[in-house]
């Protein structure tokens, strides 16, 4: 009888997500420029070659790690809490590091897809994916476009992190445009602070609309009611960490019980720069939609960056700030 993974969350990350493969990536992408035929002959020589070395971690290695270890707390006869499925562009063959590198860590990892290139994306209803962390912008783009599940472009391994709380899951997310719908964040940007502010504050009673990371907070919620803890115990911490302030903070606390789930801090910074919070929190992985937050979040925390819809309009207004900065 198939293995029903409705209620347990699932993580799917690319190889280079899971591990720091940024060393054979340059090789690839160096020779790609000049002749493709060359660059995967290159780089799957390069693999094969050093198929027995150790990988360092890349930025997912942290929640993945966290993650597997709740399935301690699994009922007997019962689905796994949480699953971690690897879905790589990698052929099997120049996959085998990554599969080694799996087994020395002894992570309970079990399901692999290995692509030979093509985008992995198509797989993602056969595995049930909850969650996709990818150094791919393009199939990072396509999970959005398509909302086949929440997906993020991950950033470098932080330079500065700090040891992890032991025994906990920490995850950290941005509001607007990634929990919540962009309709408010849009307001920010054509209308400035005090609009937004007005129309947060007329509103506060209307919850938000879902935005793409919505689906997966609810499944968090789903993870923490199936551990053996109350929610106030949970090991699986959530915080949001938002540039908002009064008075439109009680818009999101009202959204959030409107939803049913339970969120352990809120952090409404105001324009207080969020590294510093994230810093004090120590998340696992950290979800925002803006480079403005994620430069400096990024450097002492994991984090992923949440891509826009391509039809959104925040990627106009993200493309003309960017001009304005350039020029």
């Amino acid at each position: 009888m198939p293995l029903d993974l409705s209620d347990t969350l699932v993580v799917g990350i690319s190889a280079t997500a899971l591990f720091d493969l940024s060393e054979a990536d340059r090789v690839f992408r160096t020779k790609y420029k000049e002749d493709k035929e060359t660059a995967i002959a290159e780089y799957r020589t390069y693999m094969l070659e050093r198929e027995a070395d150790a990988l360092e971690d890349g930025t997912g290695m942290p929640l993945v790690e966290a993650l597997l270890k709740l399935n301690q707390y699994q009922s007997k006869g019962a689905a796994p809490l949480v699953e971690v499925v690897v879905l790589s562009r990698n052929s099997p063959e120049t996959g085998l590091r990554v599969l080694h590198n799996i087994r020395k860590r002894e992570l309970k990892i079990s399901r692999h897809a290995f692509t030979g290139g093509e985008s992995v994306v198509d797989y993602f209803d056969a595995f049930d994916v909850d969650l996709f962390l990818t150094t791919n912008v393009k199939d990072a783009q396509r999970v959005i476009d398509q909302g086949n599940c929440a997906a993020a472009i991950v950033k470098e391994p932080p330079t500065d992190l700090d040891k992890m709380p032991a025994g906990q899951v920490r995850i950290a997310f941005d509001g607007d445009a990634v929990l919540f719908d962009e309709s408010s964040e849009l307001v920010y940007r054509m209308e400035g602070l005090e609009g937004f502010h007005k129309n947060e504050d007329a509103n506060q009673d209307i919850p938000m609309q879902e935005g793409p990371y919505a689906t997966l907070l609810k499944k968090l919620s789903r993870l923490q009611d199936r551990l053996p803890f109350s929610v106030e115990f949970s090991p699986v911490r959530i915080a949001i960490v938002t540039a908002r302030s009064a008075p439109a903070e009680m818009r999101v606390i009202k959204t959030l019980r409107a939803w049913g789930v339970y969120v352990d801090e809120v952090f409404f910074l105001g324009g207080v720069e969020k590294s510093k919070i994230l810093k004090a929190f120590r998340p696992h992985i950290f979800f925002d939609d803006q480079e403005l937050h994620l430069e400096a979040a990024s450097r002492v925390v994991p984090s992923g960056k949440v891509p826009y819809r391509s039809n959104s309009p925040l990627n106009k207004h993200a493309a003309n700030a960017q001009t304005k900065i350039t020029t």
